[in-house]
């Protein structure tokens, strides 16, 4: 049976990225919405969603790539695999990296790799832990069937918490006893680990890493599953294969969410949901409502035919999606090089703003309202932005793939 592209899936790897870049951007970490912050430790707040659904769509486009690769040449997939790796994780340390250069009491310095034992360039990332999901995700989904990726990604995350038990303290899914910030002080070095959580602790650490190969194995698993129409022989005996095969699979796709939704929710009685250590429980809570949110796109869009300006707005993210969101990191970045005097301080001295430092606290600060609405619309303004980069890229046919 040849496989069926869906238009819903290029609008949800697009809402993806859109709203990746949209709650990594605000006016000011300090006002936030609520629904758009991260969960301090454990629990999943809406924000948490988005890298496991980008994440999920890596997988998603996957089930179309991998049998194209498994008719060539396991020369060739080796290569294309190791190679895209290679890139996304070295893209991802460029942008922790760039501009290479920061302002010390009026001089611009060169970022050095290491400038003490306790600071120097963070080595993992949201790329990074991309790359490596994938590199393993593929080559499992490369030599098994479907059958039995199910059953390694289960097994993978079972493991993962039984290890995390094991190896951790007294707490260990708290951050002081959670066994991968040891592990990550231990490999990476405490100089090259994220600080901003208080301690040095890495979010997208390496141990953590390992579960999120099970979230784009189980993304594959669903795009397999949607470019079959649910035409397959296990699911058969469940739902008998009808005319309507789209009626079909998103009546399936509802069901296997639900089902994810209801073991993530007894799992996390025992393993929290918690995003900055990737639990097992958060992982299949988020498949399940990645799985649900799909099913509604191929409702609307695939069988009552409906595609507004809205999904057009999303689809254009989908067309160049690395390129943008990491275009998203690095213009800010170098936009932070630029300083324009904002006044002084008490003490006398100059304090200094970036563009975009300045045109949030000029304009979009003083908007009427809490401070929240201020720093909501600089998110908007600037995924707008990006928006219409995309598009342009889109219109002139211009697609950066690695």
């Amino acid at each position: 049976m040849n496989q069926v592209r869906y238009y819903s899936l290029d609008v949800f790897r697009g809402a993806t990225v859109a709203l990746m870049i949209l709650v990594n951007n605000p006016g000011t970490w300090s006002f936030m919405f609520t629904p758009l912050q991260h969960a301090v430790w454990n629990g999943c707040t809406p924000t948490d969603l988005v890298f496991p659904f980008f994440l999920f769509a890596v997988g998603n486009a996957m089930a179309f790539v991998i049998p194209r690769m498994q008719k060539s040449s396991q020369t060739m997939f080796w290569q294309k695999v190791i190679k895209r790796t290679i890139i996304i994780f070295l893209i991802g340390l460029f942008l922790n990296w760039f501009p290479f250069f920061k302002w010390d009491n009026n001089h611009l310095i060169f970022k050095a790799w290491k400038e003490s034992d306790e600071n120097g360039i963070r080595i993992m990332g949201v790329l990074q832990r991309i790359a490596i999901a994938y590199f393993f995700a593929s080559i499992i989904a490369f030599y098994f069937k479907p059958k039995k990726v199910l059953w390694i990604s289960i097994i993978i995350l079972i493991i993962y918490w039984l290890t995390t038990i094991i190896l951790g303290g007294n707490n260990p899914y708290s951050i002081d006893g959670f066994y991968g910030a040891k592990l990550d002080h231990q490999i990476l070095g405490l100089a090259h680990i994220y600080k901003g959580e208080g301690i040095p602790f890495d979010p997208e650490g390496l141990y953590s890493t390992i579960p999120t190969i099970s979230q784009v194995l189980l993304g594959y698993l669903a795009g397999y599953f949607i470019t079959k129409q649910g035409n397959i022989k296990w699911f058969n005996k469940i739902i008998p294969t009808t005319d309507y095969p789209n009626h079909r699979l998103v009546a399936g796709l509802f069901t296997i969410g639900t089902i994810a939704l209801i073991i993530g929710y007894f799992w996390q009685l025992e393993f929290p949901y918690n995003k900055k250590i990737w639990s097992s429980s958060y992982v299949v809570h988020t498949t399940g409502l990645a799985i649900l949110a799909i099913a509604t796109m191929i409702w609307f869009i695939e069988i009552l035919s409906i595609r507004n300006i809205l999904m057009k707005f999303f689809d254009v993210f989908g067309k160049n999606p690395l390129f943008i969101f990491v275009l998203s990191g690095l213009l800010p970045r170098l936009f932070g090089l630029i300083r324009i005097n904002n006044g002084q301080n008490e003490q006398g001295e100059i304090n200094y703003v970036s563009p975009f430092g300045w045109f949030y606290q000029n304009i979009c600060a003083k908007i009427p309202g809490i401070p929240e609405i201020g720093s909501f619309i600089y998110s908007l303004i600037f995924l707008v932005l990006f928006w219409f980069l995309a598009y342009l890229l889109n219109k002139n046919k211009i697609y950066i793939k690695v």
